[in-house]
């Protein structure tokens, strides 16, 4: 379904063996503090600030900075300059409504994050959110090829044991969206910092302060009110 279609929460159902959450946006909060590092870098390129900022969410730095084909520049010493600024810059990183909560009630064998950060940024943002660094963490360095490629999300279900087809992801933003999709996987889609409609995903909730996750007894994942 499409966001532009309903904003109300869409909850699946069914039950799954495992859950795979993105990060940024989905289950914390970094996007002024992301703009500000990737903003400054773009003004110093000559991009048009503006129309690049929103094309830079939710994909790893090397493949955002690589597709802009700038000449001269080159994608992996620039990515690690930015790198390095988003790192040291963590203000107004904070977990979304109910995150933490959500996330300490499930079993840590079931579910792990799936983010295009880098492991030292991951690790720094999910600090500064209070959002402990779970069992099992894919980051840019473990993959090849990046979102929207289901790569990530493919490892992720692997190292959790699980199939994809039996995995929810949550995501936020299109290029994540897809590559849950893509890897078999249906996906919630977090709308807490969607200032447009996004498309795809079968299911939606704004952030997980109204829902909690149901852990069966044979450890099964589902959704239940709070």
């Amino acid at each position: 379904m499409s966001s532009a279609a309903s904003t109300k929460s869409v909850l699946p159902s069914r039950d799954y063996a495992a859950f795979l959450f993105d990060m940024d946006g989905t289950i914390l909060t970094s996007t002024a503090a992301a703009e500000r590092v990737w903003g400054k870098w773009a003004e110093g390129m000559g991009l048009d600030v503006e129309k690049f900022l929103p094309t830079m969410h939710g994909r790893r730095g090397i493949d955002t900075i690589t597709d802009l084909n700038l000449p001269g520049v080159d994608p992996i010493v620039e990515a690690e300059k930015i790198l390095q600024g988003e790192i040291d810059d963590v203000e107004g990183v904070v977990a979304l409504g109910g995150a933490a909560e959500f996330l300490k009630q499930l079993p840590v064998e079931c579910w792990a994050i799936v983010t295009s950060s880098p492991l030292e940024l991951a690790k720094a943002r999910l600090a500064a959110a209070g959002i402990p660094v779970p069992k099992y963490l894919v980051t840019a360095e473990d993959v090849t090829i990046g979102k929207p490629n289901p790569q990530g999300y493919r490892l992720g279900a692997e190292r959790l044991g699980v199939n994809p087809s039996d995995v929810l992801v949550f995501e936020d933003v299109p290029a994540g969206i897809q590559a849950g999709e893509a890897a078999g996987a249906e996906v919630m889609v977090i709308t807490a910092t969607h200032s447009h409609p996004v498309e795809g995903g079968q299911y939606r909730i704004t952030d997980y302060s109204a829902v909690a996750p149901n852990v069966a007894g044979d450890g099964r994942l589902s959704f239940r009110g709070r």
